[in-house]
């Protein structure tokens, strides 16, 4: 669990380094947009109030702390499995990686009430209009990880 335990708390804590050093130290909060590497990379503040791609964004507080709910339940279950039964590295990697990226973003929710995107990724001739951050780069690689390396090995 050691391994599952790093990993989240270096995601959680490089999440939230640059959040602060983007949204705060850059100004990005007030300053929209800052390119960075056109057209491939540039910081666009967005505020997600909902999940991946705004889905399921709402005004409301009920929404906000459902979501907190969700993150803290499928963390807590993941937390639970990888620690019940024996897994590989990279499952305990992928695991930290999810279980990290959630708490980030779980930390933003109960600060500003939705989480901080910024990073914004396009390529010549396609605007992207979507932000994300380095806590979702990690949920989707921690779920990805988790899905391509676990399973039972079949019995003949």
């Amino acid at each position: 669990m050691r391994l599952v335990t790093q990993t989240a708390l270096g995601i959680f804590a490089l999440d939230q380094a640059t959040k602060l050093l983007v949204v705060h130290g850059l100004d990005l909060w007030s300053r929209q947009h800052i390119t960075v590497l056109p057209p491939w990379l540039s910081f666009r503040m967005a505020w997600n109030q909902g999940i991946n791609f705004g889905l399921l964004s709402s005004d409301g507080d009920l929404a906000r702390w459902a979501l907190v709910l969700m993150a803290l339940g499928i963390s807590a279950w993941v937390w639970r499995w990888v620690r019940r039964e024996p897994h590989s590295r990279i499952v305990k990697l992928s695991a930290g990686c999810l279980i990290g990226g959630a708490m980030g973003n779980v930390i933003d929710r109960l600060l500003y009430g939705a989480v901080a995107d910024f990073l914004n990724m396009s390529v010549p001739g396609l605007d992207n209009p979507y932000s994300f951050n380095v806590a979702d780069v990690a949920i989707f690689g921690g779920a990805l990880g988790l899905v391509v390396s676990t399973g039972r090995e079949k019995t003949p």
